[in-house]
């Protein structure tokens, strides 16, 4: 009798905590998940094109690559491991800082190299490439870059695009975020949403 009253007492608790843990739980979270203005981060923050179609996150920077380095139309991402990932350009499978010093001679080439390629692609003496724009983040998918670098590619975009700089200029402004209440952190521009906007101006 003492057996079968356990038996029966364990099965009670194990059906009342699968309902609650299995059930209920998983209801309740996800139900606070889609509350208006958190479904979007709930769901992997998805940007759509203006077909609907997914295009990207918007918590993932992947740095673009034109099919013609000449006529390169996008603003570009700091740099990233998943540039070069088993996949291909993009491969957002790899990814990660270098873990390198800043006194890392290799580092310090690397970042030297990276400097005079960009102000070779903008146009720029070297010595105004701003700091984010040549070193990773640490996760190596940053999808923000500084003001200061979104600026520096204004006058290409422009160029290769055929829109005004102030239109450019206006499309950076709608994907720029400012400091978190006001005072924490660095203003930063989203470079997926950009892209994606310079593309639709584009047509």
């Amino acid at each position: 009798t003492t057996l079968w009253r356990q038996t029966a007492t364990g099965l009670r608790v194990l059906i009342a905590f699968t309902i609650l843990c299995g059930i209920i739980y998983p209801l309740v979270v996800y139900g606070v998940g889609h509350i208006p203005g958190l479904a979007a981060n709930a769901e992997g923050s998805i940007i759509y094109d203006a077909n609907g179609t997914p295009v990207g996150s918007s918590l993932i920077g992947v740095d673009p690559v034109p099919t013609d380095a000449a006529a390169d139309p996008y603003f570009h991402a700091r740099p990233s491991a998943s540039s070069s990932g088993p996949l291909g350009p993009g491969d957002t499978t790899t990814s990660g800082g270098s873990n390198k010093s800043g006194f890392n001679q290799d580092l310090l080439d690397t970042i030297n190299q990276r400097r005079e390629l960009i102000a070779q692609r903008e146009g720029v003496n070297p010595a105004l490439v701003p700091p984010d724009a040549v070193t990773a983040s640490a996760s190596g998918l940053d999808p923000d870059i500084s003001p200061a670098y979104a600026e520096l590619q204004v006058a290409r975009v422009a160029r290769v695009t055929g829109l005004s700089q102030d239109e450019v200029r206006n499309l950076v402004s709608e994907a720029s975020s400012g400091r978190i209440l006001g005072f924490l952190g660095e203003p930063t521009v989203n470079v997926t949403e950009l892209n994606l906007a310079v593309q639709g101006a584009r047509h």
